[in-house]
Order: C-alpha cells, then sequence, then structure tokens
C-alpha cells in the first residue's frame, strides 16, 4: 500500500520536512527560475525547503524567462528593484558593501536565483539574455557547502538553499533586511539530508540523491 505523501514538500507524511512554524517574513523576496529538471523532481529540493520556510519567496519554472509573465511583472514593477544572484567581476558583493543600498530606497530587492545544475544554469542564461542585463549580486559566503549526500563541484558552491541563507545574512549584517532566524535554513537542509541518509541506510545502498 503506498504511503501517504505531503503535497508541499513531497516526503512521506510521517517524515514531513514542511516547517512547523510560520515561514520567516523577510523584505527581501527570493524568485528561484527552477529548471524543469528540478522541478519535476519527486523529492524535496533544497530550492523548495527554502521556499516552505520563506514567506516571500516563489517558484517558477522554466528554462528561457525573458517572456515569462510572471517574471515580467517582477521586473516591470516599480516598487522592486530586481536584481541576478550570479558572481563574477560585475556583480556587486553585498558582503564587502557593494551594493548600492542609496539606489534601492524604498523599493523592494528582488532577487533572482537560478535553481538548476552548474551547466543547466548557463543553458538557463542562454535562454535568457534579459536577465543578463539585470545588475549582478553576490556574497562572500561564510562557510563551506553543508552537503553530505552530494559532490559539489567546489567546496565553495552552495546548494540553493545555502544561498538563499548566506544572501539574507549578508543582507542582514549589511542593514538592508532583517533574516529573524539565521538556524532555520540550516536546520531543515540538515533534516532533509538526515533524512535521505537514514532512507538509504535502510535500504542498504550506502548513496542518497538529493
Amino acid at each position: 500500500m503506498p504511503r501517504e505523501t505531503c503535497h508541499r514538500c513531497r516526503r512521506p507524511k510521517a517524515c514531513c520536512l514542511c516547517p512547523s512554524a510560520p515561514p520567516l517574513e523577510t523584505r527581501t523576496r527570493i524568485v528561484l527560475l527552477m529548471h524543469p529538471m528540478e522541478f519535476r523532481r519527486e523529492k524535496c529540493t533544497t530550492g523548495r525547503i527554502a521556499c516552505l520556510n520563506l514567506a516571500n519567496s516563489e517558484i517558477i519554472p522554466g528554462i528561457g524567462f525573458d517572456a515569462d509573465e510572471r517574471v515580467r511583472a517582477l521586473l516591470d514593477d516599480p516598487l522592486n528593484y530586481p536584481v541576478l544572484l550570479y558572481p563574477g567581476e560585475d556583480a556587486m558583493n553585498v558582503t564587502e558593501g557593494g551594493f548600492p543600498a542609496a539606489a534601492l530606497g524604498e523599493r523592494r530587492l528582488v532577487v533572482f536565483l537560478l535553481d538548476a545544475t552548474w551547466s543547466c544554469a548557463g543553458k538557463m542564461l542562454k535562454s535568457s539574455p534579459g536577465l543578463l542585463r539585470l545588475p549582478r549580486l553576490m556574497f562572500t559566503p561564510h562557510e563551506k557547502s553543508r552537503f553530505r549526500i552530494k559532490r559539489q563541484p567546489h567546496s565553495w558552491c552552495l546548494s540553493t538553499l545555502e544561498a538563499a541563507h548566506e544572501l539574507l545574512s549578508a543582507l542582514d549584517d549589511a542593514g538592508l533586511d532583517t533574516y529573524p532566524d539565521r538556524h532555520r535554513l540550516p536546520a531543515a537542509f540538515d533534516a532533509m539530508q538526515d533524512y535521505q541518509i537514514k532512507c538509504a541506510q535502510s535500504r542498504g545502498t550506502g548513496s542518497t540523491t538529493a
């Protein structure tokens, strides 16, 4: 008999990863542009867990986003200050005070974050040249990736959840936002991995994916 599954986190209800407390409120809006391969996955990804825990966040699936109605609405809203979270020489490093707080003013910071593998993220950008015309934002992470169940290209390559956590921490430190609970997202990330490891051990496979 199949187990009941939570429709939000996509885990068995007995091991639901949905937060018991209300999602965290932030001024910044986190918008995950999620590759279809991630969006269709049955398991709860780190991006989904991040959005379950952040009230001011959303997921937009796709590959090309220049004609996406929701993306266009966010970009065209004069009350928004849209940026792309993507490192590079011309990116504003919020950790080092490189973000022009005066330019933000009373507008809401809207951060587009690519939720995909590194190779798929590159294809998404090629299919969405409008994203490359946005101001680019980056941060200097405080910690290396805490991923235990997936090999990252480099120890400083972060999961989507970790990137959202580090970004909000940097914005809070810079006085650009209030991040009320810095332990919540890392704790949710650890719980997800603990569950995956437990499942792999019960199957005797010794390997997991997320």
